[in-house]
């Protein structure tokens, strides 16, 4: 992830204060922690973080207008910690840090205990979409989900806490120093288990605590693997639900909460609580590895009991199937050949025939589409950068204009409105930073109805044309939330669904007219007992209302009767309908749930009598297990803050810096300095070689690098690197180097990034260049100042292991001050690459020039080129051959000049991916094929020195995964190269590139 600077812009009549963010989220290749830095405009001046301590919990949060949920926020971590603790016998090596953020319009949460204990939360309403995740409260359930992440990976046996005492704290796993990662697995192995592992459990423990209110006894769940069953399915083993389960479909990642979730509900139901508990504590005579724990407590292994699970798992479901077949299963017809993957709101234009929506489909870039229900026609109408994983984007549609309104950014940022006019193509950005969705178009007046989320509140918007402001209509208490938005033909009534606070959800109708008017009154039409109304819709007359609902535990359509004030059953379905639209008096078009994506069917709009009920597995749990009811957390209410010690204040990140861990390296030894937020991060290496080849004066060495923000600071004395001894490529270098850079963002708005990076260097005693290890410098002292700007648009499909499409551009400037001269080198690179008919399969066209301003006999005024530039073990990019400084097939610096231009040709073949390449703790996740040629030209302006190079090759590349969370990639490649008088070199190359 790279770090991502957000800078949020508002219009119109609205709460919403024109303050800036600059948001950036980044990893240090330790954990996948996010940070935050805000900024007022452009000025660099950052806003201050506050603080509240207590005695296990410190919690920051940088925005005045989040301080509102403050207390509540400390009630609830007060509330999950205690049970925890009573539940896991549980205490914290140190106090859960929580960051308290409104990067996304919807709620995000994540949890990690490397290096520290540390929780970021969203503030926004979390997405309830098909009732993927219910909830009641929002920060009292995703508190009671993260802390269990904490608990799990950061409790401690007594060997843990030994190995903690010798690395003085958790060690995170560096790249650049891959022992590293032993390290760490021996300080906090629990973190080394798989993702279902840890959402497992974390899903399960939040439903209990929450009285019942989650995934395991939620429907979606329930019908994901009642389907399979129905389809014959493939069920992934306990290796190849991380290898391929998590990328083959359009659920992706999603995977794990789902095969997770089941598993350790299964285990509960057939084993009791207690044991589950049992694998997941890490006491003092339990065993380091997941795997060996669960042999330990079940007696049995892993690998056996998955079997075991999948095989009760057709029967639980084959009986639930035979349940709902009691009545006649509603007949469909198809409107399309296939799974379109994951779909919007669709929208029905009878003049057209043409149904309207958003749609992801692993292999196939996200874009809003056509369906010809006549024929089942489907037309791309234009691109969706960032779609959502559920419901890919909101769109509402004008019949009468053809404009279809949508939303982008939608993949965890601010929303952007946009429109494209399905009959010209025309497509335009109307206003940015919106933060709505649940759009919905009222045609009487030709307004846009939405939902906007910010600062946590949720507010009913409403847009008139031209569109570029908004008007708020009614701004919602906290804990109360409006979805799925509808306007009536007339334009009289507005309906939505509504949860509360205690997560009970109805079906509303308001007046139009009233909420101009500052009236919020509404009528109840109806409540599904702890099932959400889902997608209501009007049908064209306005008489009735179309939408969806678990009522039954199975998706159905159901329809409420204005004039009977009645709800009707549509359907009885065997896996799931979704998100219907009246075509007429006598049809309805919907989606059909299937494994690889939502099926457009027609179905009969006419009432029926019955409908059959499946069994959820949660509620087996429960009726075997009573006493998962005693789990239930109490009120947050109940915690008297009064009584809990706290420390308030300004956070000051340079005061906070702590040491969190020191072990050794190959090279000498590591400390490592962070404060809690990793906005100030130091490290610095000590190191001695005794080999009496280097001279007495070369063989200390010292290293130090310091991130603050957007700037680095870095120095070294003798620079020693681990994997110069691994590999034909140094990066150790004699002398001293001391280097100052500044990186930001023009524009961040993913997936378009424009980035520009300054530096400054001094060396001193260098013997070879900085950036070409065969190439001596002409005097051992000289200073650099450098500039970049990179332009990146890059996109890739579900189920892509790389960028698959897109442009990239590049500028870089470089100016040497050696022995009081100035030269100045200047490169640009270019690249365009696009999709080809076979899935995840693109071609790619790289270009580079350059030209420097100075003598080509000068060595800091030249351009070098040359082999593969991979080190039999690395850490850097795995795909060296695509930098503008490599030629494969020659050797490392070969061919030089003082202007240069180079081109390559790249075809990246699909990847290939394993079901089960491996074992629990180490496994093949996917190999990938790439071909590519290149031809290289230097010293245009002088025929006496003019070289020209001409290479093909190849790589491939397989993706390995140890300890069932770090990613390594062992490449293979050749390559055949031609120079001076049609001589042909060929390299090989392998290499391991750590983490």
């Amino acid at each position: 992830m790279q770090p991502h600077w957000h800078i949020p812009r508002t219009q119109g009549k609205s709460a919403l204060q024109p303050s800036l963010h600059r948001l950036l989220r980044g990893t240090a290749g330790r954990f996948f922690l996010l940070t935050v830095i805000s900024l007022f405009a452009r000025s660099g001046i950052h806003a201050q973080f506050y603080s509240l301590e207590s005695q296990n919990l410190r919690l920051l949060y940088y925005d005045p207008k989040h301080t509102y949920v403050i207390p509540h926020l400390r009630r609830c971590f007060e509330n999950s910690f205690a049970f925890h603790r009573r539940t896991f016998d549980y205490t914290p090596s140190q106090k859960v840090t929580i960051l308290l953020q409104d990067f996304d319009d919807y709620g995000y949460a994540g949890a990690s205990a490397l290096p520290f204990n540390y929780m970021i939360l969203g503030i926004e309403p979390y997405e309830y979409v098909y009732e993927t995740s219910p909830t009641n409260e929002r920060l009292n359930w995703v508190m009671s989900h993260e802390l269990m992440h904490v608990v799990a990976s950061d409790k401690p046996s007594s060997t843990d806490r030994l190995y903690r005492s010798i690395f003085l704290g958790k060690v995170s796993p560096s790249a650049d120093n891959p022992l590293s990662i032993f390290y760490s697995y021996l300080t906090a192995p629990r973190k080394y288990s798989p993702r279902w592992y840890h959402e497992g459990i974390a899903v399960f423990m939040e439903t209990w605590m929450a009285g019942g209110i989650g995934r395991v006894l939620g429907g979606y769940d329930e019908m994901v693997f009642r389907t399979m069953v129905r389809d014959s399915s493939y069920f992934f083993d306990v290796v190849g639900l991380e290898s391929e389960g998590t990328t083959i479909d359009f659920q992706t990642g999603q995977n794990s909460y789902l095969y997770g979730t089941r598993f350790v509900t299964y285990l509960a139901d057939q084993y009791g609580p207690d044991k589950l508990i049992a694998w997941f504590n890490r006491t003092d005579d339990s065993r380091q590895y997941f795997a060996s724990q669960f042999e330990r407590v079940y007696d049995q292994s892993l690998d056996d009991e998955w079997s075991r699970w999948i095989e009760w798992e057709h029967r639980w479901q084959r009986s639930n199937l035979d349940s709902v077949r009691q009545f006649p299963v509603t007949p469909y017809r198809l409107l399309a050949p296939g799974a379109l993957g994951a779909v919007s709101r669709a929208f029905y234009d009878s003049l057209t025939g043409k149904l309207y929506a958003a749609t992801n489909y692993p292999g196939q870039l996200a874009h809003l589409s056509s369906i010809t229900i006549a024929d089942g026609t489907i037309e791309r109408i234009c691109d969706l950068p960032s779609p959502a994983m559920y419901y890919v984007c909101s769109i509402a549609y004008d019949p009468l204009s053809g404009n279809l309104f949508y939303t982008t950014h939608n993949n965890r940022d601010w929303r952007d409105l946009n429109v494209v006019n399905v009959r010209t193509g025309e497509n335009r950005v109307l206003l940015k930073r919106t933060r709505t969705g649940d759009l919905a178009f009222d045609v009487t007046r030709k307004a846009i109805w939405g939902i906007q989320h910010h600062n946590g509140l949720s507010t009913l918007v409403k847009f008139s044309p031209p569109y570029t402001s908004w008007t708020e209509v009614l701004r919602l208490p906290y804990g109360r939330d409006m979805f799925d938005l509808d306007i009536s033909p007339d334009g009289t009534f507005l309906t939505a669904s509504t949860i509360e606070i205690s997560g009970r959800q109805q079906l509303l109708r308001m007046p139009i007219l009233d909420l101009l008017n500052g009236n919020s009154t509404y009528e109840m039409l109806y409540e599904f007992a702890n099932n959400s109304p889902e997608n209501f819709v009007y049908s064209r007359d306005g008489k009735y209302l179309f939408g969806t609902s678990y009522y039954s535990g199975v998706s159905n359509v159901f329809r409420y009767d204005f004039s009977k004030k009645k709800m009707e059953a549509i359907s009885n379905c065997e896996t799931g309908f979704f998100r219907p639209v009246p075509i007429s008096e006598d049809s309805l078009a919907l989606f059909r749930y299937t494994g690889k994506g939502f099926v457009p069917v027609m179905i009969a709009n006419r009432p029926i009598e019955d409908v059959s009920a499946v069994r959820y597995l949660g509620q087996d749990v429960v009726e075997k297990y009573p006493v998962v009811k005693s789990w239930t957390l109490p009120s947050p209410l109940t915690v008297n803050l009064d009584t809990v010690a706290t420390d308030s204040g300004a956070y000051n990140g340079l005061q906070s810096i702590r040491l969190v861990s020191a072990y050794p390296v190959v090279e000498g030894y590591k400390d490592y300095f962070l404060d809690p937020l990793l906005f100030h991060d130091l490290d610095f290496t000590v190191s001695y070689s005794p080999s009496t080849g280097l001279a007495e004066n070369e063989r200390t060495h010292l290293s130090f690098n310091y991130h603050f923000w957007r700037w680095k600071i870095s120095a070294s004395y003798n620079r020693a690197d681990f994997y110069d001894l691994f590999g034909p490529t140094k990066q150790s270098r004699k002398g001293y180097a001391l280097g100052v850079q500044f990186t930001d963002f023009l524009v961040n708005e993913n997936p378009v990034t424009l980035e520009y990076t300054l530096g400054l260097n001094g060396y001193g005693g260098l013997e070879r260049l900085p950036d070409f290890q065969n190439v001596s410098t002409s005097f051992d002292r000289f200073f650099t100042t450098g500039a970049r700007l990179n332009y990146r648009y890059f996109r890739r499909s579900l189920g892509g292991v790389e960028a698959e499409q897109g442009v990239r551009w590049q500028l870089n400037a470089l100016n040497t001050t050696v022995n009081a001269k100035n030269l100045l080198r200047t490169n640009a690179l270019a690249d365009y690459g696009f999709l080809l008919p076979l899935d995840h399969s693109s071609l790619w066209f790289r270009g580079s020039a350059g030209s420097s301003f100075g003598d080509r006999d000068e060595p800091f005024a030249n351009f070098y080129f040359g082999g593969f530039g991979n080190n039999w073990v690395d850490f850097q990019d795995f795909k060296r051959y695509r930098e503008s400084s490599a030629f494969p097939g020659i050797e490392l610096d070969q061919v030089g000049g003082t202007n240069y231009g180079k081109i390559t040709l790249e075809w990246v073949l699909p990847p290939v991916r394993f079901r089960r390449f491996g074992f629990l703790n180490l496994y093949c996740n996917w190999s990938q094929l790439s071909l590519f040629s290149s031809v290289l030209q230097t010293n245009f302006d002088r025929a006496d020195v003019r070289e020209t190079v001409a290479d093909a090759g190849l790589q491939l590349d397989f993706r390995l995964v140890v300890f069932s969370r770090l990613e390594s990639t062992f490449s293979l490649g050749y390559a055949a190269a031609i120079v001076k008088d049609q001589r042909t070199t060929r390299e090989f190359m392998f290499s391991l590139k750590i983490l």
